[in-house]
């Protein structure tokens, strides 16, 4: 749950806009028909994102526009209330439109929402479409993400359409918006249905946090009650010997963003292929310095093992979000060849 908005000075514009209008009610449209297409778009974002606002801060915010206001209590701002507040004066398709657009991927254009839709979900869509459509789709994107979009699409369709992208001539405007409406229609709508989080895949991230005794205990409770549940958990899971399938720059990256204290401790849990990797890594003199080190440290708690294992997969990821290093999943089959 979004925490109450108690502090006017961490409000962004749209946000204050938000809390204005949602305070002024259905009674004030004219207000909303004063502003342009991208203005609306930006405020009923901020609007179903805000949550709680403090009757202080809707105090605050109004009492240059009325005089006198005193305080009316807290308002909720949410997807339902924006949509009901945008019925009242915008044609009913408009509306499903942008609130579609609200919970789909961020982007002012339709070409900056793409380039934040995933790429294996894009390409699905694409390999359907003709390959002079796709070639202009990709030729719109930023380019490392059609680079993503073409590895994950057939062969010969990735090769036809690259083929199209080489010889093509300037796009009328005309097909650049009926493209556009055809990907907002066929392809966004759906989207914004489908996109909401996936329970196993958040459930996956709660278990990467435990440490290795509640997490076995959780997985073999639940086990007994739904063995497919604790398998689709399990199989999205990333532990740290999943480190195991970075390739030898990642695991160098990931060297350079962890404390020796860290990684010593994290080693001495790993299992002797996983610390034999790492050591393989590092130069003959700081891998003699690591042994030395962990051999120096003598018994240590298990929790403290756990503790640096996780520090170390979340700084993994950490460093997959940037695009530094590639990760494959425990329960994936794509491991990485290089």
């Amino acid at each position: 749950m979004k925490a109450a908005v108690n502090d006017i000075s961490k409000l962004a514009g749209p946000e204050k806009a938000a809390i204005v209008l949602l305070a002024l009610g259905e009674e004030h449209t004219k207000i909303w028909e004063a502003l342009d297409d991208e203005e609306i778009k930006e405020v009923s974002q901020a609007m179903a994102s805000l949550g709680t606002v403090s009757a202080t801060v809707v105090e605050e915010l109004l009492v240059e526009f009325v005089s006198g206001m005193s305080s009316t209590g807290a308002i909720m701002g949410s997807y339902e209330q924006t949509q009901r507040l945008l019925q009242s004066f915008m044609p009913p398709e408009k509306v499903d439109a942008l609130m579609e657009e609200i919970r789909g991927p961020a982007g002012r254009t339709m070409w900056d929402k793409l380039g934040n839709v995933n790429e294996a979900v894009l390409a699905n869509y694409l390999k359907n479409e003709y390959p002079q459509t796709v070639a202009v789709v990709l030729s719109k994107v930023k380019s490392d993400h059609a680079a993503r979009v073409l590895a994950c699409l057939p062969e010969d369709f990735a090769l036809e359409c690259v083929t199209r992208m080489l010889r093509m001539e300037p796009v009328q405007r005309e097909i650049l918006d009926k493209i556009e409406q055809t990907l907002r229609i066929e392809f966004m709508s759906n989207l914004a249905r489908t996109s909401k989080r996936d329970s196993h895949e958040m459930m996956a991230e709660i278990f990467n946090n435990f440490d290795r005794q509640t997490e076995a205990r959780f997985i073999a409770a639940l086990e007994e009650r739904n063995r497919e549940a604790a398998e689709r958990i399990r199989a999205l899971m990333f532990v740290f010997e999943d480190l195991s399938k970075l390739d030898p720059g990642g695991v160098q990256t990931l060297l350079r963003a962890t404390g020796k204290e860290q990684l010593a401790l994290a080693l001495k849990g790993a299992s002797d292929k996983l610390r034999e990797m790492f050591f393989s890594n590092m130069s003959e003199r700081a891998s003699k310095i690591m042994r030395e080190d962990m051999e120096s440290m003598g018994p240590v708690r298990l929790k403290d093992v756990d503790q640096a294992q996780v520090a170390m997969v979340q700084i993994a990821k950490d460093l997959a979000a940037k695009g530094e290093i590639m990760l494959a999943g425990s329960g994936s089959d794509d491991e990485l060849i290089y």
